[in-house]
């Protein structure tokens, strides 16, 4: 069994930053893309950022020079540096993460979302 835990949302202003983290645990074999995806109040999830094994990253245009994907595979983390926050980034963050688990196919696995809000 697999379980993602995120933490590092909360209350920050416009113009601050914000560190989150989504750790994964059990039976991991490999794992190759960890990324994170948000939703905000009635809007479709979206893909923020992801990054494979190998290193490479994807952005989504709106967070290009302001959010940075990072991930630890020795502790199987994946984190997400938020700088230069506006209101427009108040969101819940999900991470996602495709995991080889043991005695399962490969999927996508979701955490459970930590709420981030920017607001002075």
């Amino acid at each position: 069994q697999v379980r993602l835990v995120e933490s590092g949302g909360g209350l920050v202003q416009p113009g601050g930053s914000l560190r989150l983290s989504c750790a994964a645990s059990g039976s991991i074999l490999s794992i190759n893309m960890m990324g994170w995806y948000r939703q905000a109040p009635g809007k479709q999830r979206e893909l923020v950022a992801s990054m494979v094994t190998g290193g490479s990253t994807n952005y989504a245009d709106y967070v290009k020079g302001r959010f940075t994907i990072s991930r630890d595979n020795a502790k199987n983390t994946v984190y997400l540096q938020m700088n230069s926050l506006e209101p427009e980034d108040t969101a819940v963050y999900y991470c996602n993460v495709h995991i080889q688990a043991l005695g399962a196919f490969g999927m996508p696995y979701w955490g459970r979302g930590t709420l981030v809000t920017v607001s002075s």
